[in-house]
């Protein structure tokens, strides 16, 4: 028979309450494993806790105080001791010890008096086994890892490519396309406040910046008029909710298809006078009334060609008049009592590079 390979490297535990079985097992492992010894349970609990574990125990089953059953259940159920194998080596040869031994999770079962050879191998075949166990774990593990890593890289490209999308189309109209950077902020802070998770209020910040994605398929010389519109173009541009929905499309993506649902909803009114489906008070999804909250006021602070920026507190007088008409009222009074939280995202994102 050959000798156990990683040889001097695995540490084996021998508990037995016995002087004369604990020399007989230390004499036959020794040549080949270090070998640590406990002369009742609770020290081979100790053992195995300790910082240098060993890598496999050799475990009896009739002791005083504490029995190796007991011993066992004990190490199975605590994390850090679980995965090493314990062999029970004991003279209880009944088919029900045996089966009582493998439920509490022990990996072999030998009998006394033993056999060289067998216990060799055994403790090499688990040795063995458990190393294939760990390499196997690591594997996993780092395999997911790397998943994740790519995973989150892959979402980040997406979010990138939202916003980046979302200011395409406000450039149009607003050369430095901080719009939707400022309103896509609005709305977390606003989901937030009104019980939203952060996780919640994350996505409909990443999806917010869609919100007038429909803008490219409206003609330059409505989009950016001047003076005041015509009811004929202020047709054409009620068209691009609609427009900006059917650019994003329908999607796997739960993301892309939050941001097609702001597309289409964020013109509601909570009165049901909004465009283009009128729709009504909570008919209107939760993310259109977050985002028509924030698009709005945002457009009004903003400075345009043909406007100037309205000061704070008119814009935000407009939002609480505008509670149960334009907007949901309870998001509208959450949205005015956020008022410093607000000036510190203009601060932040304002439209001068400078």
């Amino acid at each position: 028979m050959s000798n156990p390979p990683n040889k001097l490297q695995k540490t084996v535990l021998v508990v037995d309450d016995t002087p004369e079985n604990l020399h007989v097992l230390k004499e036959l492992l020794s040549p080949f494993y270090r070998i640590q010894i406990a002369v009742n349970g609770r020290l081979a609990i100790k053992i195995a806790l300790s910082p240098v574990k060993p890598d496999l125990i050799l475990l009896d089953i009739m002791m005083p105080d504490m029995d190796g059953y007991e011993v066992c259940r004990h190490l199975k159920k605590d994390e850090r001791t679980r995965d090493i194998p314990i062999l029970f080596v004991t003279a209880k040869s009944g088919v029900d010890d045996e089966t009582k031994g493998f439920e509490l999770g022990a990996a072999d079962y030998l009998i006394k008096p033993i056999s060289p050879p067998v216990v060799l191998a055994r403790v090499n075949t688990h040795l063995s086994m458990s190393d294939q166990k760990k390499l196997l774990a690591d594997q996993v593990a780092t395999r997911t890892a790397q998943l994740n890593v790519r995973n989150s890289e892959l979402e980040q490209t997406r979010i990138e490519v939202i916003n980046q999308l979302g200011r395409a189309a406000e450039y149009r109209d607003n050369e430095t396309g901080m719009h939707v950077l400022r309103m896509s902020r609005f709305v977390r802070l606003l989901a937030l406040k009104s019980g939203l998770s952060e996780p919640e209020a994350d996505e409909l910040m990443h999806a917010a910046p869609m919100h007038d994605v429909g803008k490219i398929g409206i003609p330059d010389n409505i989009l950016l008029k001047p003076g005041k519109l015509t009811a004929a173009e202020f047709d054409i541009i009620k068209t691009h909710p609609e427009m900006g929905f059917n650019i994003i499309g329908p999607q796997d993506s739960k993301l892309l298809c939050l941001g097609g649902e702001i597309a289409y909803t964020h013109h509601e009114k909570w009165n049901g006078k909004g465009y283009p489906r009128q729709l009504k008070g909570e008919g209107i999804p939760l993310s259109g009334r977050l985002c028509a909250i924030a698009d709005v006021y945002d457009a009004l602070t903003s400075v345009r060609p043909y406007k100037k920026g309205w000061a704070v507190d008119d814009a935000l007088g407009l939002i609480a008049r505008e509670a149960g008409e334009h907007f949901d009222p309870r998001l509208a009074e959450l949205f005015v009592g956020l008022k410093s939280e607000i000036l510190e995202i203009m601060a932040k994102y304002h439209d001068d590079p400078g």
